[in-house]
């Protein structure tokens, strides 16, 4: 895994992160239907990738809430690095204790899902990708908590986790409003799922998003399309 992963406005440093740059993140920080000014919340932001695509992207204030330090510092440091250093705030901190005086607009997360009997050795990389954490209860409460009553909640999943999300997203009062179904190949049942939320408890608009073709090669024009102001190649 390369230290450094380089999009066409920024650079993210990664070496000091249990959580590398991959096609998730990427995916929710292209995806997310953002306001154009006003606070955002990257809920355990990592290496900063999503916070610094909402930068780019937006004209909002941006803060990136990290639980280990090592990655919260290398965050900070990618985002010094970023032409949006003013914008781009990182915070060591536990999501359940971080308090803000100021509502934020929306939230993203590309929160961890798998089982905990299945932890990789490392512990810091098990932080990271595991719910022994940041459950999915506690993303959803933290959220509530940090946002504006009409504010939005911005998420990727892996398919096979969506229930349970939804279930603690609804005991905090988030009900999706937006879901695309990513497919990796047309012949492929959905593995991603990209949710937006919020407390309007309405109808829910479907989407899908193919990433690539039946050679499972080259990106979709769609896909394409979603990433083409951060992707070098």
């Amino acid at each position: 895994m390369k230290e450094q992963f380089d999009f066409l406005q920024f650079c993210v440093r990664q070496d000091r992160c249990a959580m590398k740059v991959g096609t998730d993140g990427v995916l929710l920080g292209a995806w997310a239907q953002l306001p154009p000014m006003g606070r955002l919340l990257d809920i355990g932001t990592g290496t900063g990738l999503i916070a610094l695509m909402a930068a780019q992207r937006t004209g909002c204030r941006i803060t990136g809430v990290e639980l280990d330090a090592e990655a919260a510092a290398q965050a900070a440091e990618n985002a010094a690095a970023s032409p949006w250093n003013d914008r781009v705030e990182i915070v060591q901190a536990d999501i359940a204790t971080y308090e803000t005086d100021i509502p934020f607009d929306a939230a993203l997360s590309n929160p961890p899902y798998y089982d905990s009997s299945l932890l990789p050795p490392d512990a810091a990389r098990a932080m990271a990708r595991h719910t022994g954490r940041l459950t999915f209860d506690l993303l959803a409460r933290s959220a509530r908590r940090l946002l504006r009553p009409e504010g939005k909640l911005h998420v990727v999943l892996p398919a096979e986790a969506e229930e349970a999300f939804l279930g603690a997203a609804a005991a905090a009062d988030f009900y999706p409003t937006l879901r695309t179904a990513v497919r990796t190949r047309p012949e492929k049942p959905p593995r991603r799922i990209l949710l937006t939320l919020d407390a309007s408890n309405s109808r829910t608009e479907q989407q899908e998003l193919l990433l690539h073709g039946a050679e499972g090669n080259e990106r979709t024009a769609e896909y394409e399309q979603l990433t083409r102001d951060f992707y070098i190649s």
